[in-house]
């Protein structure tokens, strides 16, 4: 692995987050990469790269992913979940303070799933680009929906609301963000089912032998939760660890349970960022050795 010898300021930040992943790769005996930023198209080429060269100087099956994100597209997350899993058995995610959208999905194809009181997770609802834009596809799919029921209803629609259905939606373009969202909810399931349950041997309370079956449901169950926008009210609406375990019924390990891990945790993702603003970053990859900055709008 590469030791760099600080040349200037620059270099001797980097030199100590080197230290701070080691060291967070060392207390879980794994290999670590770190992922900020949003999940557009091209980060997937570069954390297929950085794995690649980490694999080939790495016997560890194991890796921790350090991830903060607002989202993106889901067929990035598929692409880093499917170099992720090619390299290693067995992956597990930390998240210092937030992993919405996409990146929640992201999350729940890890063995485990590492927060804090202050960690949010969000509800899956992959973005779209729209006119340079990143939003939310659900927004768009429930409007149509509601306008559509409406038409069918006792009430009917108003003479906007009817120019709208007519004019307001572009059918290819709905279409699309059909299959984002169920492309999203059969990834979550799927990767449950294989990953997060996988030593999911006995129920907690009564102690009753869980079944391929009951993995499955309870996996339904989480996609269908997490997808119901009404429930979390916005696309940005941060989920708590205490609601994933409580209301989600989802396993969640505390990384503030031991002082020590929390702390490097926090001090890792605080100098981080601070980086990040000091260089304008939007985005980057980091692992022992690489430091990596990108756009969001990279391909």
């Amino acid at each position: 692995m590469v030791t760099r010898t600080p040349q200037n300021a620059n270099d001797f930040i980097e030199q100590q987050l080197d230290q701070c992943i080691d060291s967070i790769a060392t207390t879980y005996q794994s290999d670590a990469l770190s992922f900020s930023g949003g999940l557009v198209f091209g980060v997937d080429d570069l954390v297929r790269n950085v794995v690649e060269e980490m694999r080939h100087g790495s016997q560890n099956r194991k890796l921790v992913v350090i991830l903060t994100t607002t989202g993106g597209y889901i067929e990035v997350v598929q692409r880093i979940v499917e170099t992720l899993r090619h390299h290693y058995n067995h992956v597990e995610f930390i998240i210092p303070n937030y992993a919405y959208s996409a990146g929640t999905v992201l999350v729940m194809s890890g063995n485990a799933i590492h927060m804090n009181y202050y960690s949010r997770l969000g509800p899956v609802d992959p973005q779209v680009e729209i006119n340079g834009q990143m939003l939310p596809a659900l927004g768009y799919l429930i409007q149509w929906e509601r306008l559509i029921k409406k038409s069918g209803g006792t009430s009917g629609l108003t003479t906007a609301e009817a120019q709208l259905l007519i004019d307001g939606f572009d059918q290819a373009e709905l279409y699309k963000y059909e299959q984002a969202r169920e492309l999203s909810i059969a990834l979550l399931k799927d990767w449950l089912v294989k990953y997060k349950f996988k030593n999911w041997t006995v129920t907690k309370t009564r102690g009753v032998p869980v079944t391929h079956a009951m993995r499955v449901q309870r996996a339904a169950s989480i996609a269908r939760m997490l997808n119901k926008t009404e429930k979390w009210h916005s696309h940005g609406y941060g989920i708590s660890s205490d609601v994933l375990r409580k209301d989600v019924k989802l396993e969640i390990e505390d990384f503030d349970s031991n002082p020590v891990v929390g702390k490097k945790i926090r001090g890792y993702y605080n100098l981080l960022d601070d980086y990040m603003t000091k260089l304008g970053n939007m985005g980057v990859v980091h692992t022992k050795g690489r430091h990596i900055p990108f756009a969001m709008g990279e391909r």
